[in-house]
């Protein structure tokens, strides 16, 4: 998802704020959920596609029906088009991750993102990372690690797929930092629909013809496309309830409100699957948190002490 994609100024609610990104991220972990659920039936790839062409033809009827199809003409076409890839890169990785271990691990282990974003941020755009940061990005990574111990041994190298979901994410969010974004919310996300369903079609296109087990097409029946629509729906609405969200707060209050995610999957995990996080698991959940926590909490530091700097004497 992505923050600088608010578009016009909105007033400032922090507690409208903080409810639009609650909801959000209430919301995202049922579209795990389902693809969860579905992935005994269809492949990843088919369910990763349904995603992204029911996002692609929800933001078509909507702009349609409200007569905005001439604004879908992208001012950053490339880079959104480059935003959909990865986005759906990470979402297929994830989807195929959520098939062999439990929604709330996956997730658990995908936090270290922030992590993996604070050093690319520090290779790339060289920005500088003190001490303290490092030394919560090592803590952020041991809880990954305990997290995954049983999982590398049960299931294999699959169990890594998270964490190149973060490392893809990781990426999509210095595409951001790199090109802030230029078109309004619905432009977006038919870009990335778009982009999105055109990869992971072809994938399923050349599965299919060359008959490659478990990338081939399934047809699905009435209910499983309904799931995959409802799925493509929920990306929609919890993409558009995070730009909500940070149009009416800032990072800071809302960035430690991404771990409710792990909140809600464990409890829908427990509820359709029975699945629960044993407790060498949660203290590695207990770890990525705190220290995603506290990089997000030295990155406001390091921002409002460059603003302070930066402001002109009078």
């Amino acid at each position: 998802m992505t923050r600088s994609s608010a578009g016009a100024a909105v007033e400032q609610n922090p507690l409208q704020a903080i409810f639009l990104m609650t909801s959000a991220m209430l919301i995202v972990p049922i579209m795990d959920i389902i693809a969860k659920y579905l992935s005994a039936y269809i492949p990843a790839l088919e369910i990763t596609f349904g995603r992204f062409l029911f996002q692609f033809l929800i933001c078509l009827a909507i702009a349609l029906l409200t007569g905005r199809i001439t604004r879908l003409r992208a001012r950053q076409p490339v880079v959104n088009a480059v935003r959909g890839i990865l986005l759906a890169i990470a979402s297929l990785s994830f989807f195929t991750a959520v098939k062999y271990m439990s929604v709330a691990t996956a997730i658990s282990i995908f936090f270290i993102e922030p992590m993996i974003l604070t050093v690319l941020a520090a290779l790339i755009l060289k920005e500088q990372v003190g001490i303290r940061r490092i030394g919560a990005i090592l803590v952020g990574l041991l809880g990954a690690i305990i997290i995954l111990r049983p999982n590398l041994a049960e299931i294999g190298l699959v169990s890594l797929l998270p964490v190149f979901t973060a490392i893809v994410f990781a990426f999509y969010l210095l595409i951001n930092k790199l090109y802030p974004v230029e078109d309004d919310l619905l432009t977006i996300q038919f870009g990335a629909g778009l982009s999105g369903a055109v990869l992971l079609g072809s994938a399923l296109l050349i599965g299919s013809l060359g008959s490659f087990e478990g990338y081939e097409f399934v047809i699905p029946s009435g209910p499983q496309t309904g799931w995959m629509v409802l799925i493509g729906f929920i990306s929609f609405a919890a993409h558009g309830l995070v730009v909500a969200a940070f149009q009416r707060g800032n990072a800071s209050l809302l960035a430690p409100l991404q771990y409710v995610e792990i909140v809600s999957a464990t409890l829908f995990g427990y509820l359709v699957f029975s699945d629960f996080p044993d407790g060498p698991t949660w203290i590695g959940i207990a770890l990525i948190i705190g220290s995603g926590l506290y990089i997000t909490h030295r990155e406001r530091k390091r921002k409002l002490k460059h603003q302070t700097e930066t402001v002109p004497e009078i």
